[in-house]
């Protein structure tokens, strides 16, 4: 059937929202010759169908045929809007369609297009593991039936493995291991020991959370470095446990810094021996203690971390579950482990790393996908030049959503939440409750508890659950606690996965939904909504706030009004007050882009000197680079056989290389912290990072160069030489890591402050 009317009105009503860019009428046009043409593939047998798929390269073939595989081979045929979301991809653009509107076929059609246009292999880029690995399973069928292989990678995968799974047509894999493959392969001796291709193509899933949410997150790959010491920072955690807030340290209005008193500073001089921290000597110690002082007064148990098999665990703020693999920079991961009695873990040497964002930009051609990509346009612009193409849902949205209800103080709030859950329960209507973090979640299981609702939980701790649970939250009766989005990705089906009393659920209003709290991001808000009214079914949402909630302390303490007005069930009813809240998560959003700016700034010049690196590396392992450098600076040269020469130079170069390159890491990490000492004197740290970071460029490569002919000269080579001969020892071990965003700003950030305060109370 062609397009209906009432099709084309919503695609038109939905291009006039703001902050999308994208026309979608010329795409519109094509769907009712896809249609056609679909028709015309009905009656072609399997190897037909794969015969044609090979040649397919227009959108109208790419959709028709991938339709009609699609049809045969996972029983599923794509909506038109879903077509329109290909095609999108297809051009290159960031696709905004609701949960439960079939993103994940859309991609699979995408995907198969991308290849037979000649720009594969393709990586979708998911947000976990468990997704990529359920993902390229699912769509396996549709891709056999076009003549493509798929893989996948996971964090368990093997080398071998991985490297089977990146030569298939479409890998799906999640954005840290693909980060964390290009890495070690940056690092290898042999270019056979390689993992990944050429990054050609990716269609990245969760657009937002992986282009704006983790794109300034750093990933490390790290050596191992003997010798390392956790006992200052145990030392630390000891001389703070005991000192008390008000008397010994003072926390900001914002909750993102806490410092010493004169009082608090007297007792932990005394306690160490009557030192004087603030001489030279013991800067390190110093550092240590303001370190071990945010770990003891800021970082929570249960809230920002927790702790399950003896190690600390993240967890990332967005998304309310565990960040695998995540540390603190800058001490500050030390400092929570010595607080919590834990081994400290070793950190080592930074041997290399990319950001999320830089990593992305290395790919060819980057499109992506999501639920809610509008209020990020701006920032999708500005950092990777993609624009939103909004995707009209396939049936009208039915979903209710409700004002805040805002209450006075924090109790008030949640007798009022526990009350309507209650209520709802006691209905039978299934409820999706999103808290802000794990001890919030478990409270609020408890208190359900004691008023005979039962619950499952579902929060950074039992993660490897989530899909199980979430996949139920529609089920009669069903009450489901959340930290805020765990189980993204998968449906939430009315009456429960097997959808037996749908029809039920459906009478009682659908799946409610219900946030404690606002997060910092609207966009987190409209996901936790969009759990609910999924391909037009019924539902409801409300946000349940308190005026003593983190968001509104820290941007919305001035604006709340001294008196506000409540009714009769305690609820606050007043325009300003409403207003406020709205504003303090408009605060946070341009706090956090501004992060993410500046992040970006100082990223760019060693993302540069990082390409130029990989650029030299690159010719030494592939061309006689190193033999013609010794050959020019080096007699001895002369006197080998080339095959020697091009062995032996190869290895020294690369190895010294890999070497300059970890330490010139190094001191760029001591240089950044090092600027804002030069903001004291009304210096642009940034500037200064550029003035600092270029010239040690500069001295690299010559000082690259003097290294590889002094070890050449300095030993004996011969067809019998070895890397070890030379000492030239590779990490005995390496691991991956990323770096979680210090909440509370550099370790130099801090020292400033303490130094400070000291002669502030000087003077006084």
């Amino acid at each position: 059937m062609g397009l209906s009317q009432s099709l084309r009105n919503r695609v038109r009503r939905f291009l006039q929202r703001p902050g999308t860019t994208v026309d979608l009428a010329p795409l519109e046009k094509l769907l009712p010759e896809i249609e056609a043409r679909g028709e015309e593939l009905t009656d072609l047998s399997d190897a037909q169908l794969k015969k044609l798929a090979k040649k397919a390269t227009d959108y109208v073939e790419i959709c028709a045929v991938g339709r009609e595989a699609a049809k045969r081979g996972i029983g599923e045929t794509p909506y038109d809007v879903q077509l329109l979301g290909t095609m999108a991809l297809l051009a290159g653009k960031v696709t905004e369609m609701a949960t439960g509107e079939g993103k994940t076929l859309t991609a699979a059609i995408a995907a198969f297009g991308y290849v037979r246009q000649g720009k594969g292999p393709v990586h979708i880029l998911t947000v976990n593991d468990y997704l990529a690995r359920r993902d390229a399973g699912w769509m396996e069928p549709l891709y056999s039936r076009v003549g493509l292989t798929v893989g996948w990678v996971t964090e368990s995968s093997t080398p071998e493995e991985r490297k089977a799974a990146y030569a298939r047509d479409v890998t799906y894999v999640s954005v840290s291991e693909a980060g964390f493959d290009f890495l070690r392969d940056q690092l290898v001796t042999d270019l056979d020991e390689r993992v990944q291709p050429k990054l050609t193509t990716c269609i990245v899933d969760e657009a937002d959370s992986i282009l704006i949410d983790e794109a300034r997150v750093p990933m490390v790959l790290a050596g191992a470095v003997p010798g390392e010491q956790g006992s200052t920072h145990i030392l630390a955690a000891e001389v703070v446990k005991g000192l008390r807030k008000g008397r010994h340290y003072e926390i900001a209005d914002d909750l993102r810094s806490a410092s010493f008193t004169p009082a608090g500073l007297a007792v932990v001089e005394k306690k160490l021996g009557k030192i004087d921290l603030f001489a030279e000597k013991n800067f390190d110690k110093l550092s240590a203690l303001n370190v071990a002082l945010h770990a003891h007064a800021l970082l929570r148990r249960d809230v920002d971390y927790i702790v399950r098999g003896g190690t600390v665990e993240l967890i990332d703020e967005m998304r309310g579950r565990v960040a695998q693999r995540r540390r603190w920079p800058d001490g500050l991961q030390a400092a929570v482990e010595a607080k919590e009695g834990l081994n400290a873990t070793v950190e080592g040497e930074v041997l290399n790393t990319i950001t999320v964002q830089a990593f992305i930009a290395l790919y060819e051609t980057v499109c992506g996908m999501t639920a809610t990509a509008v209020l990020v346009g701006e920032q999708l612009r500005e950092f990777f030049d993609l624009e939103v193409a909004v995707i009209p849902p396939n049936t009208p949205n039915i979903r209710e959503d409700e004002h805040d209800r805002i209450y006075p103080s924090r109790a008030e709030k949640d007798e009022a939440l526990i009350a309507e859950i209650k209520a709802a329960h006691d209905k039978g209507r299934p409820v999706l409750i999103g808290t802000l973090d794990v001890k919030e979640s478990e409270a609020l299981a408890a208190g359900l508890a004691a008023v005979g609702v039962p619950s499952n939980v579902l929060n950074a701790k039992n993660d490897d659950e989530e899909a199980a649970i979430i996949a139920e939250a529609g089920a009669l009766g069903a009450v489901t606690v959340s930290t805020q989005m765990a189980g993204r990705g998968v449906d939430i089906r009315l009456g429960g996965s097997d959808e037996k009393d749908a029809e039920k659920v459906k009478e009682l209003g659908g799946l409610y939904i219900i946030g404690s709290g606002r997060h910092e991001s609207r966009r987190v808000d409209n996901q936790l909504r969009g759990r609910a009214g999924r391909q037009g079914d019924p539902g409801g949402s409300v946000f349940f706030v308190s005026l003593e909630d983190d968001l509104v302390v820290k941007h919305a303490r001035d604006s709340i009004p001294a008196l506000s007005k409540t009714d009769y069930e305690g609820r606050v009813v007043d325009d300003r007050v409403e207003f406020a809240v709205e504003h303090a998560q408009r605060v946070a959003e341009g706090v956090n882009h501004e992060i993410h700016r500046n992040t970006w700034r100082y990223s760019v010049v060693i993302e540069q000197q990082r390409k130029a690196i990989a650029e030299i590396r690159e010719r030494l392992l592939t061309t006689d680079a190193a033999a013609e450098l010794l050959l020019d600076r080096s007699e001895k040269a002369d006197h080998l056989e080339r095959e020697v020469l091009e062995r032996a130079g190869r290895t020294i170069a690369v190895y010294h290389l890999d070497r300059a390159w970890a330490e010139h890491l190094a001191e760029l990490a001591d240089v950044r912290e090092g600027v804002h000492l030069r903001a004291l004197g009304k210096l642009d740290p940034l500037d200064e990072f550029h003035r600092a970071a270029v010239p040690a460029f500069n001295e690299l490569v010559p000082t690259i160069e003097d290294r590889i002919v002094e070890t050449f000269e300095e030993n004996d080579v011969d067809e019998d030489w070895e890397p070890d001969d030379s000492q030239l020892k590779r990490p005995s071990a390496t691991w991956t890591y990323l770096v979680h965003e210090n909440p509370f700003g550099s370790e130099l950030d801090r020292l400033i402050a303490a130094v400070g305060r000291r002669l502030s109370g000087s003077r006084r």
